[in-house]
This record gives C-alpha cells, structure tokens and sequence, in this order.
C-alpha cells in the first residue's frame, strides 16, 4: 500500500483495497519548488492536494500583514476546501517552503469517484467531519491556552518544523506576534 493509499484510509476510513486503487489513481504526482504556489488567492481552488514530501503553508494576506493558517507536512492533505468544493475564489494563497511533493486530484476527478466507488459518500462525510473536527479542536485551543501553552502544545507535536519553517509562520499559525513567540522560546532555552 502506497503513502497516499495509506493516508487516505486514515482520513476517510478503510475502503475496499479495489476501491482503494481507483480512488489513488485518480491522483496525479507533482513538484512544487520552493516559494512557487498550488494555489494562490482569489483564483479557485482547482484541486484537492496530499503532501508526499515537503512543505505547504496556507495563508492570507490582510491590509498590513500575512497570516499562516496552516502548514501542511508529509502526510496531511493541502487545500481551500471552500474553494474546491464550492469552486469559489480562494480567500487563501498555498505555497511551498521548500521543494514539495504532492499527489493531486482535480474536481473533475474528484466527483468522478462517486460514480466510481458505491460509498464515497458515506467516506466523504467522514472525511469532512474529520476536517471539521480539526477545526474545532484548532479553536479550542486558542480559545482555552496561553500563548506559552499553544507554544509548547504545537512544539512537542511537531518538533522537526522548528528547524525547516521560519518561526514567524508558526507564530502566526499560532495567533501570536513574533516578539511574543521569540519570548516564549528563549524562556524555553533557559
């Protein structure tokens, strides 16, 4: 079993290891070089991304500053899921951190499969819910921990960006300044 077939299972639960291969076919492998985009804002959100290697930050741009909403690594999948879903223009810009690659399938693609596999739906539900889920765990935490506990929550479980990702990503990921975040991580260093 492939990456892509092995995280697809994970976020949309166990499918049919037949159905499984149709689905990650409809995937098309890609290269994104560093600071090049897979999507930028107010163009639409044409296709739904798994990172294989690499790294994606998703952002947007207010009158005086950018701000990280997420940074996708190996294993997660990438997208303005408003976008693709609704084919609306992306409110957000994704670009690469570095060298990337993904597996990509289109919206063409992607409601092709529910003609292909007899209980997309019920596996499409459970991949939103899912996203959802993320989410509101994602306000939760900003909404009950201190800037040091978002800091030390997000350091332990994803150690290895603090070497790849420049720290004023994660501390806008982080809904912090980077005079806070640089405070909180020398406090941490001493």
């Amino acid at each position: 079993m492939t990456a892509l077939e092995e995280y697809i299972n994970s976020f949309f639960g166990i499918i049919d290891p037949d159905e499984l291969a149709v689905i990650a076919d409809l995937f098309k492998k890609s290269s994104i070089r560093k600071g090049d985009y897979l999507v930028e804002s107010g163009k639409i959100c044409g296709q739904l991304s798994f990172v294989e290697t690499g790294l994606l930050r998703m952002f947007e741009m207010t009158k005086d500053k950018e701000i990280t909403q997420w940074i996708s690594a190996q294993g997660y999948f990438s997208a303005d899921l408003s976008s693709f879903l609704f084919e609306t223009p992306s409110r957000l810009s994704i670009q690469a951190i570095e060298d990337t690659e993904v597996y990509s399938i289109s919206k063409k693609d992607y409601l092709i499969i529910g003609e292909l596999v007899p209980n997309w739906h019920a596996l499409e539900k459970t991949f939103i819910l899912r996203c959802f889920i993320m989410l509101e765990q994602r306000i939760w935490t900003h909404l009950s921990m201190t800037a040091e506990e978002r800091y030390h929550a997000f350091f332990e479980n994803n150690k290895a960006l603090f070497n790849k990702v420049p720290l004023q990503y994660i501390a806008s990921m982080l809904g912090m300044t980077p005079e806070t975040f640089s405070r909180i991580r020398k406090k941490q260093f001493q």
